[in-house]
């Protein structure tokens, strides 16, 4: 098999405060080892030791802690650390790599939810990744008031983005809506109010359709 066909997928998971992003990300992980496929789960920001460094003044502190400016430039340099460090490395070797958030948080959380020109946005990507896309995104979808009814059920403090106006989360559906919507090819829109097993299996499914991967 040549090298283009032995890489590992790039597959990302998107969605709201509460959608369960991370649950989904370790049952997908999980259920590729199962079947005998190499995987890692990593997150942003965050998945590797100095992107994480910069997680922690992202989500820690008030919601007026940073501009959105500053956000913004946090997040893409946590993101190169970790494609540096972490994602391409487990692509070269063939891993698969399941990602909680990515690009597309950058995109709904600093674009549509806090107004930073999406156009800007996407130059900071290209500077730091060219044209390194997900090979497949599921974006999961609920109301805020489930998303954050959720949250507000987990141990310790809210982070700087869950504090953040309910108008700056609806902001946030629409804008990941969108992205599902401008690209059909690479996401998929999931209803992540169903049980967590039915979400999953559509997350599989979607996976043996699109990729031809059985899990």
């Amino acid at each position: 098999m040549g090298q283009a066909l032995s890489r590992g997928r790039f597959i990302t998971l998107e969605g709201g405060e509460g959608a369960g992003k991370s649950t989904h990300a370790g049952l997908l992980v999980e259920g590729l080892r199962q079947a005998g496929q190499a995987a890692i789960r990593t997150r942003e920001p965050g998945g590797a030791p100095g992107a994480e460094e910069i997680r922690r003044l992202l989500v820690e502190g008030t919601p007026q802690r940073w501009d959105a400016e500053t956000e913004a430039l946090l997040m893409v340099a946590a993101r190169r650390n970790h494609l540096v460090e972490t994602v391409w490395p487990a692509l070269d070797r063939g891993d698969w790599v399941i990602c909680d958030r990515f690009a597309d948080s950058t995109l709904a959380y600093q674009g549509y939810g806090r107004g930073l020109p999406r156009e800007a946005l996407a130059f900071l990507h290209s500077l730091i990744a060219g044209d390194f896309k997900p090979d497949l995104t599921f974006i999961l979808d609920l109301s805020v008031e489930i998303g954050l009814s959720r949250t507000g059920k987990r141990s310790g403090n809210a982070t700087r983005f869950e504090q953040m106006g309910h108008d700056f989360h609806e902001r946030l559906r629409r804008g990941f809506q969108e992205i599902a919507r401008a690209e059909p090819q690479r996401c998929v829109l999931i209803d992540a109010t169903t049980e967590v097993a039915a979400v999953q299996q559509a997350i599989r499914d979607a996976i043996h359709a699109r990729l031809g991967v059985a899990i």
